[in-house]
């Protein structure tokens, strides 16, 4: 029987991977978080991978704290880079497979066109560049690896933009979100059953990969398509991201092509409102 590591196990992509785990009985799973294997210590990344001997890694973990990355950048290069260097190098020596989640904010956000898997990356945050210096490594280290970009991810796991709208909707009577950052949603669920399908298909071909929900919308109007499935009564504005300033500059557009993944392994990819329904769902249900 095949194994599958996964890292970042408590996190939202990493609980939903627990939660269909058992749908996938031909495979046995390890889940690990940072009390059994810390990537804030690439040193010790290749001893356990060893003991363990996994047949393929799911890299859920990572350092998402995109503001304070500009006050950590340290931390974050030993978890989104350095730690992925020695997932990828052990993957390579003992030829395992490995699948590593990245993130749109490699990007500068100046397109005007859904991003492609070979469009010029120029991240303007920490956070971004440590996450495009982890992609670099791990095919740098590993060829074959699978890089799956993804975006805004949320799910009823964890802390997200979804859990938190539902929260201030119900606390307040007015709300302001940022209007002008386009990109798509990401329904972990639906991440993880595009990793699970990849891993259970007879074909691997290492890369670059897009994965988010279809549809463009900015920030405001998630906020809005929440509160319409929620039934709330919360008056929500739309405001440029000039007035909430951050520490870490966001892409003012980050929208994935997703054409690639969908070509390559057969995947479906799910409207954003679908996904939105099942996950409020599931959260209010």
């Amino acid at each position: 029987m095949k194994k599958i590591l996964v890292t970042g196990s408590n996190g939202q992509l990493g609980s939903e991977l627990q939660s269909l785990a058992a749908a996938y009985s031909n495979f046995e799973f390890v889940f690990t978080d940072r009390s059994k294997l810390s990537l804030e210590k690439p040193e010790t990344i290749s001893a356990y991978l060893t003991a363990v001997r996994p047949d393929y890694i799911i890299n859920c973990a990572a350092y998402t704290a995109v503001d304070k990355a500009e006050s950590e950048p340290e931390l974050a290069d030993l978890i989104n880079h350095q730690a992925v260097e020695a997932l990828a190098q052990w993957s390579f020596l003992h030829r395992a497979k490995l699948i590593h989640i990245s993130t749109d904010y490699v990007f500068d956000g100046t397109s005007a066109l859904p991003l492609k898997e070979d469009d010029a990356t120029n991240p303007q945050n920490e956070y971004g560049r440590t996450k495009l210096r982890g992609e670099q490594a791990a095919l740098k280290e590993n060829p074959e690896s699978i890089i799956i970009r993804t975006s805004w991810v949320y799910s009823e796991f964890g802390n997200n933009f979804v859990k938190t709208m539902l929260r201030l909707m119900k606390e307040r009577d007015t709300l302001n979100v940022v209007e002008d950052q386009i990109g798509s949603p990401t329904y972990a669920k639906d991440l993880a059953q595009a990793v699970l399908a990849i891993i259970s298909q007879d074909q691997w071909q290492g890369g670059i990969y897009h994965y988010s929900n279809e549809g463009a919308i900015s920030w405001h109007e998630f906020a809005l398509a929440i509160k319409e499935m929620a039934a709330l009564d919360c008056e929500i504005s739309g405001i440029p991201s000039s007035q909430f300033p951050t520490p870490a500059k966001r892409p003012a557009y980050s929208l994935l092509d997703t054409s690639k993944i969908k070509a390559t392994y057969g995947l479906s990819v799910a409207n954003y409102r679908r996904s939105l329904a099942l996950c409020l769902n599931n959260i209010l249900s």
